[in-house]
């Protein structure tokens, strides 16, 4: 759902928004690619503009303006002007933010709590603790189901080291019995097998993160599955 809420927007905001010239720009760079209108060119970071600094977090591989800089007025088109919880007057283009000082619009931060209806021409889905985060310039985003909007975050403690760019495997197992094994007999060995797996691992798949550290938890997750499949097919079972 998630997903799919990001991907229409974008092809919203790339169909309504977007004022480029020539063939639409790729949302990502892959590693080795061309790319075009300040992207990075064969892994490469082109060299910037005056005012603008290269983003390569997670990958995302964008230039934006620096902070401080100022302008007389913003540019036009994307998301506007919007205002902030602080009072301050906000407006995004692209993935740039400004703010109104009484005089000119300056290059700021993105004011956290603020909801927005759409993400940025370009962004990169960021995963933690199974949730996407949709991070450019230095913003993070999150889908609110009650406002149906994105709303502007500080992003989690260690997210910012640990975060990853692909989402995270499922977390179902296929069982199939092979010995005959009644509806009853799975239901009690899965949830055996399942405590059994968290014992042993001390990971616990439904709370957040499993319960671990969270430079820990890939592996810890691993395990765990590794120890529940294990004792399924120990019981019978054909596990995929």
């Amino acid at each position: 759902m998630w997903t799919k809420r990001a991907f229409l927007s974008g092809l919203v905001l790339a169909g309504a928004m977007i004022n480029v010239s020539g063939t639409a720009v790729a949302q990502h760079t892959s590693a080795g690619g061309h790319a075009v209108g300040g992207h990075a060119v064969g892994g490469h970071a082109p060299a910037a503009t005056a005012h603008q600094h290269f983003d390569g977090r997670f990958g995302h591989n964008q230039y934006y303006y620096d902070r401080g800089y100022s302008v007389g007025r913003p540019p036009s088109g994307g998301l506007g002007e919007v205002s902030g919880r602080d009072g301050g007057r906000y407006w995004r283009h692209g993935g740039n933010w400004y703010r109104w000082d009484g005089r000119r619009w300056i290059v700021w931060g993105a004011p956290f709590g603020l909801f927005v209806p759409f993400l940025p021409w370009y962004y990169t889905t960021v995963w933690w603790d199974g949730v996407p985060y949709y991070y450019a310039n230095e913003t993070y985003y999150v889908w609110d189901d009650a406002q149906q909007q994105y709303e502007v975050v500080a992003p989690p403690d260690g997210m910012e080291a640990s975060g990853a760019t692909e989402s995270p495997p499922s977390n179902d197992l296929f069982v199939y019995p092979t010995n005959g094994q009644s509806a009853e007999k799975q239901a009690k060995d899965r949830a055996e097998c399942q405590a059994w797996a968290s014992e042993q691992t001390g990971f616990n798949p439904t709370v957040a993160g499993g319960g671990v550290a969270s430079d820990q938890a890939v592996n810890k997750r691993n395990d765990y599955f590794r120890a529940q499949v294990s004792c399924l097919e120990g019981r019978g079972y054909t596990v995929r």
